[in-house]
Formats: structure tokens, sequence, C-alpha cells
């Protein structure tokens, strides 16, 4: 009997493209002879729909149309199981969609990478791939992972936070910057990937400019030193906080002299081959430094993954300053653009393998959670009314 895998993307996330791309890709080259895999669209008015056209990414040119030929949909447990029903409920016949077994959220950004559906995942006891709540909360908050990982030991920049409430203190944000940092900075949403709302202030003019753009996108951001002989990094991870592994290392290459890589250079990939996602992006692999500096990003990037409890696959960023040699963890990616495959394949691990260890790692943490008690029998409620209004807290 087949296994029932909904895949999860899509959502109210500026990623939503990204997460279609990245989640078309991964359903193609799932096993179809093991899995019955049921697209799970999320609107980004976050309403669920489920259709076969939902697996071809030439349907998504005309999303109205797709929705007419789909299903709307809602995730419910009963009688010991998850179900996936119908939204509008019919009168007459089953209003049954499918059983699901477990879910395979391949999203990006806010309100879907963030924990947010892997909480509502959770609450409905449905094993799911990837991090869990707190891991992918960590993951996309870049003050978080930064001010635990520091407190670890891992190596990464020094940043200052403001947020949305600081706007009306402008002043009071350049000159705090100014005095810690001086020019130039990385001014960055503080929850968002993909080089979203990422800019360079090079001095007061382009700061203010920078930070006003970033609160366009999250009510909080981060503003670190800019390393200016810079060499970006990538490595992903596989695995859990038992064991884990590395892939090779990548050196993503610009196609521009622009400072920082923009949505169009990793994804659109100069408007032809959108979407192969992240593959349209080009890049070196393995990347171009010493043996020693492969070692220890490989090395840096299993221990941090570990460390903040990631499950399934991660894509670790790094910068080499290449004045200092020094090198600094940039920011996880709970839940990578195309999943990194293209960081296995070098190592042997073809795409179909990547996703189905994916899968076994989260039955197994859903397998390890069934043995923990989530219950304390008591006969409180038995006693009625005799707490009053006021309950059982003294």
């Amino acid at each position: 009997m087949k296994i029932n895998l909904a895949v999860i993307f899509g959502g109210r996330s500026v990623e939503h493209e990204v997460s279609v791309i990245s989640a078309v890709q991964a359903m193609a080259s799932m096993d179809k002879e093991k899995y019955n895999i049921i697209p799970v669209y999320m609107t980004k008015k976050s309403e669920f729909w489920t259709g076969e056209k939902l697996m071809d990414i030439n349907s998504f040119k005309d999303i109205p149309a797709l929705l007419k030929e789909c299903t709307e949909c809602v995730f419910v447990r009963s009688e010991g199981k998850v179900q996936l029903i119908r939204q509008k409920i019919k009168k007459f016949g089953s209003n049954l969609i499918s059983d699901v077994d477990i879910a395979f959220p391949i999203v990006h950004g806010t309100n879907v990478e963030d924990g947010a559906l892997q909480g509502y995942l959770q609450t409905l006891d449905l094993p799911y791939v990837g991090c869990d709540v707190l891991a992918s909360a960590v993951g996309m908050d870049k003050f978080v992972m930064k001010i635990l990982l520091k407190d670890a030991g891992f190596p990464v920049l020094d940043c200052c936070r403001f947020s949305s409430f600081d706007l009306d203190k402008m002043d009071d944000m350049v000159a705090q910057v100014e005095s810690k940092f001086g020019y130039p900075v990385i001014v960055k949403p503080i929850n968002l990937g993909s080089s979203v709302g990422i800019s360079k202030g090079k001095d007061r003019d382009s700061l203010i400019k920078s930070i006003e753009e970033a609160f366009e996108f999250a009510d909080r951001i981060l503003i670190e030193p800019c390393v200016t002989n810079l060499k970006e990094i990538n490595c992903s991870v596989l695995g859990d906080s038992e064991a884990a592994e590395a892939s090779v290392c990548e050196e993503p290459v610009q196609a521009s002299d622009d400072d920082i890589l923009s949505y169009e250079q990793k994804y659109v990939g100069g408007g032809k081959g959108g979407s192969k996602g992240m593959a349209t992006l080009k890049r070196k692999i393995p990347a171009d430094i010493s043996a020693e500096q492969d070692e220890f990003i490989r090395r840096t990037a299993v221990d941090a993954f570990r460390y903040l409890g990631c499950n399934g696959v991660t894509r670790i960023d790094f910068m080499i300053d290449m004045d200092s040699d020094k090198v600094y963890i940039n920011e996880i990616n709970t839940i990578p653009g195309s999943l990194a495959f293209y960081l296995w394949e070098p190592k042997g691990v073809k795409y179909r393998e990547l996703l189905e260890r994916m899968i076994q790692l989260a039955m197994k943490r859903h397998r390890q959670s069934a043995k923990i008690n989530y219950t304390f029998d008591t006969n409180i409620l038995s006693m009625g009314g005799s707490f009053g209004s006021k309950g059982s807290k003294r």
C-alpha cells in the first residue's frame, strides 16, 4: 500500500513563487511507486487547494484558471488519523479527498517556513518533513539565530536590531550604526530570505533609504557591518540532532558587479529556466577555497545544524573575509530553495534518495515523539464545581 504524502507549498510569503518552483521540482523526483503524492497549494490568502494540475509548473501561469480545476480543501484529524477533505461540503457523496500519512512542507519565508505551518502540522499530530517549530523559528529570525550561535562560540558578525517603532527615531538609529560600525553596512529584514529587502548602506543617505526599504517587508530589521572583500560559500547539511553530514561547498557567482545577489539572479536565471529555481544560479562546485577552509566550513555547518536542533535538509550560508581569512556564518535556510539538491549530487546522492532520506528522518522523529508522555491523568474535572469560578489557582 502506498504512503499518502501531502506536499504543501506556496503560502502568504514574498517567496511564494520560489516555493512553487521548489515543490514542483521535488514532486517530479519523488518515488511514485512508494508514495501517493497529494499536492496541496496554499494561496497568498492562506487557502488550501489540491488537484493533479498543481504538479505542472506551466499551470501556474494562470492561477485563477488553475484553481477552477482544483478542489479547495482542509486538513482535519478524526478517529486517530489526518484526512484531507473538501472545504465546501457536498450534501451527497463523500467529502473525503484522501487520508494523509505524512506532510512534506516545501515552503519559503514568513508565515510558512518560520514555524507557523510546522506548528499547525504538529497540532494535527501529523508527521512532517524538516525542522520542528523551534528550529524553524530560530532559523527564520536572523537576530535570534546570531545570538544563539554567538553564545555557543560559533563565528558570526555583530549586529544591531531595530523595530518599526524606532522609525520615528531615525537619527538615533543612524547614529548608533555609525558609532558601532561606520560604513558600509548591510541592512536586512530580520525574517526574510532570497535577498528580498536587503541592501547596502554606503553613507548616511543610502543607509536611511535602506532602512526604509527593509521596513517595507518586515517589522524588525538587522544591520551588520559589510565585509567589503567577501567570498560567499554555501554548504548543505542532511540529518538530525543525532547525526548529520555536510554536502560539498558551493561558491555563488554573481552575474554582474552588484554587491548583493538579487532575487532575479538567484531564481530567474536571466529570464530563462526560471522553473529550475536555485539550480539556475551560476556557481562553482566545489567552491574555490583551500582544503582547510572547506573542512572548517563543512564541520561548522554540521555543528551549527545539530546545535540548533535542525532536521532534514538545510543550507547554511557562510562569508569569508578575504582580507583577514575569517569565516562567518551568515544565515541558515531551514528549507532551502530547490532543497539544495544540486549540492548533494556531486556526493553521489541523487535527488530521489535525498527526498527519501528526508522523509525517513521525519518518520523517525515522529516515532521518537510518540514515546513521550504528553498527558497527565488526574481527576480534577471530576470534582465538578468545587473550584468555583476562580478555578484551582491560588
